[in-house]
């Protein structure tokens, strides 16, 4: 278990439930070092004032905001510690909404809060059911690195989690991003629906980060020497520049996702779309077509005859 990032307690009514953060998350991303190409050095970051081109240490260096070009005020840690955030310690629940209320956009980072000691498990299961029963989730504050957050609070596999949140004014209007108006046919709109439903999953824990498989397979096989395979051809991006077909691309789509869920037009059991790969060559269809239009000159023989 990793070690608590921050110890308080949520304050949900007159119920005060100790408790501590915990990362829900983990960096699984590589990381690299910056070296010197000659001889792979490692190159670090000097912190050098800008004036007097010194080379600081850490006690040497504090905050300050920037009034405006020649002015900038110190801050002081003590200073910041001293300010009035009534929830410094507290995790303080100001209201229940529906969890379909909340912009997805303002959600940030998740962690998990642990009940700190056992005379924290009572209410923190209490809070926890009253969760679960009502479907609903709880907006806190609290307050983190020196200010004042938003957050939201939920149950997830028996545990309680906070999700940092955006205030309001933080999230920015995606309105001048919104392409301008154009027509679209509505068999258009159709086949796209129908690309969502061939592509729809209840799993995604299936997906991985294949970028990082392939990174570290390229660090361990230069670790033991080993020269770096040819990529594989094509699998890019499609041409830039290049007019799509809209409704074209769809049904390729459509088709591509059926047949990777083992799905191929009428028959669900048939996982190989043959009758495509020989629809050109259509001669046992014009030989059927033929004898059936010699048979009536076979039966106005036999009428002759008779």
């Amino acid at each position: 278990m990793p070690r608590p990032l921050w110890s308080g307690a949520i304050s949900f009514g007159l119920v005060t439930i100790p408790t501590k953060i915990i990362s829900a998350t983990e960096d699984r991303s590589i990381h690299f070092r910056r070296v010197h190409l000659e001889d792979m050095g490692r190159v670090r970051t000097r912190k050098v004032c800008e004036l007097d081109e010194k080379e600081l240490t850490q006690g040497e260096i504090g905050k300050g905001y920037e009034v405006s070009e020649d002015q900038v005020v110190q801050v002081t840690d003590r200073e910041l510690e001293e300010m009035p955030l009534p929830t410094a310690k507290a995790i303080e629940i100001v209201a229940f909404v529906d969890a379909d209320d909340i912009d997805p956009v303002r959600i940030g980072e998740s962690y998990y809060l642990g009940a700190d000691g056992q005379v924290a498990a009572k209410p923190y299961t209490l809070l926890r059911k009253a969760l679960e029963r009502s479907a609903k989730v709880a907006i806190a504050k609290w307050a983190w690195h020196g200010r004042e957050r938003l957050g939201l609070l939920q149950v997830r596999e028996g545990a309680i989690v906070l999700h940092a949140m955006h205030w309001p004014d933080e999230v920015r209007s995606p309105e001048s991003l919104a392409p301008k108006p154009v027509e679209l046919d509505e068999s258009e709109i159709e086949q796209a629906v129908q690309l969502a439903e061939s592509m729809t999953t209840d799993d995604i824990a299936q997906f991985r980060d294949r970028y990082r498989d392939a990174l570290e397979e390229l660090i361990e096989g230069k670790s033991e020497g080993k020269e770096r395979p040819e990529p594989a051809e094509g699998g890019g991006a499609g041409e830039s520049g290049k007019v799509m077909d809209l409704m074209a691309a769809l049904n390729a789509s459509v088709a591509a996702a059926r047949e990777g869920r083992g799905e191929s037009g009428e028959d669900a059991s048939v996982h190989e779309i043959r009758p495509r790969k020989k629809s050109p060559a259509k001669k046992p269809a014009a030989k059927k077509t033929t004898a059936k239009k010699t048979t009536p000159s076979k039966s106005a023989k036999k009428r002759s005859a008779s």
